[in-house]
């Protein structure tokens, strides 16, 4: 990871600029809705972080993870959505987006977690143990880019919801 990169939790008053990374992140990226900084708003303001990790360089940040509670229609519990996750465009490929990774995985471990599942690209997370699965699925999204991590050997059977925070628009 880049050198001088503190990965901690999101304080108050660091909203402003996880919305200015986030929107920096995807402005490019033709797949994404460029509603990721609604996503995270609505989020926090549900009480529904989880776990919400800021990357900071030289007392910026430069970086966020958010991670919150999913549904699945099995009734299985103590899963979790990974995502939104953004890093600042200039500071890509720096392993600040594993760093962040790494350590919200670890938290929801340490919070006895039973797994994480997320909608990503398909290149970036294997590497972290992610994989595609045919016992659940996230219903409008190609199984290539759905993943699921769990922590013990138990995938649930089903669909899984993402929070409704995820359905925001503005």
């Amino acid at each position: 990871m880049l050198e001088g990169v503190e990965i901690r939790p999101e304080v108050p008053g660091d909203e402003p600029e996880i919305g200015e990374v986030t929107v920096a992140a995807f402005v490019d990226l033709e797949i994404s809705g460029h509603t990721e900084q609604y996503v995270i708003r609505e989020l926090r303001d549900a009480g529904a972080l989880a776990v919400s990790l800021v990357a900071e360089l030289d007392g910026r940040i430069v970086g966020h993870l958010a991670l919150s509670p999913v549904t699945m229609s099995d009734s299985s519990t103590g899963w979790y959505g990974l995502g939104p996750m953004s890093v600042r465009p200039d500071l890509f490929g720096r392993g600040i987006g594993s760093a962040l990774v790494h350590e919200g995985l670890s938290r929801l471990r340490t919070a006895g977690a039973k797994g994480c599942c997320l909608v990503g690209h398909p290149s970036y997370y294997p590497r972290f143990g992610f994989r595609n699965t045919e016992e659940l699925v996230h219903p409008g999204v190609p199984a290539e880019v759905f993943f699921v991590l769990p922590f013990d050997t138990s995938i649930p059977k089903g669909t899984v919801e993402f929070h409704e925070a995820f359905a925001a628009t503005s």
